[in-house]
């Protein structure tokens, strides 16, 4: 937890409360369910939940928004997100039904009122909403096909509607045909741990 507080050293009593008991939970959850690899499981916070929450360092989300984590597996970046941003609302959603009840569990046994995880592939979601966030489920240009339908027109933020990924390594292919409206931010310039070099946060206006 020592990791998430240096960068949000501002969370109330239970959104700690909220992050902290996410290690035994999916370390209990993970040693039933692979749904992080067993050797990444000492690197909860760093690897997956700072790094889903470095969403927040792109978008600010105002309260009331509504957000649809795409390919979510266990949670990410949806539960801590959610944690981040308790008054908005955010469905998490994922093809694969064992991923889904372990993110299921764990926002319920946290009591997380305002995360929904539903066993449900992406061409199949009719819901609208003002973001999709995700991390490296797919190519962009794959992911947009699917969820262009998904993005709601009314705006309520600082920024557009549209696609927030979690990505690492080169992504000039995958980008190119967006580069005049992309926006790319690296997450070493906010979190100074080595594992954050060469991950980005991929913005995209839809």
């Amino acid at each position: 937890m020592d990791i998430i507080l240096k960068y949000f050293p501002n969370l109330t009593a239970g959104q700690q409360q909220q992050l902290a008991q996410l290690d035994a939970l999916y370390r209990d959850w993970n040693a039933k369910i692979n749904v992080i690899s067993r050797k990444d499981i000492d690197n909860l916070y760093e690897h997956h939940v700072l790094h889903s929450m470095g969403i927040a360092h792109m978008l600010n989300f105002k309260p009331g928004t509504r957000i649809l984590d795409f390919g979510t597996g266990g949670g990410f970046p949806g539960i801590p997100l959610a944690i981040l941003f308790p008054e908005c609302h955010f469905r998490l959603i994922d093809g694969t039904g064992k991923k889904i009840r372990v993110a299921q569990e764990v926002a319920k046994a946290i009591g997380l009122t305002n995360c929904e995880p539903v066993h449900l592939r992406g061409e199949d979601e009719k819901g609208r909403y003002d973001f999709v966030v995700s991390r490296a489920v797919m190519p962009l240009p794959d992911l947009v096909k699917i969820v262009r339908k998904n993005i709601a027109r009314e705006q309520h933020n600082a920024m557009a509607n549209g696609v927030i990924c979690l990505k690492g390594g080169n992504m000039d292919a995958e980008l190119h045909n967006y580069r005049k409206i992309v926006e790319t931010a690296e997450l070493s310039q906010w979190f100074s741990e080595e594992w954050f070099k060469e991950k980005y946060i991929i913005y995209l206006p839809l």
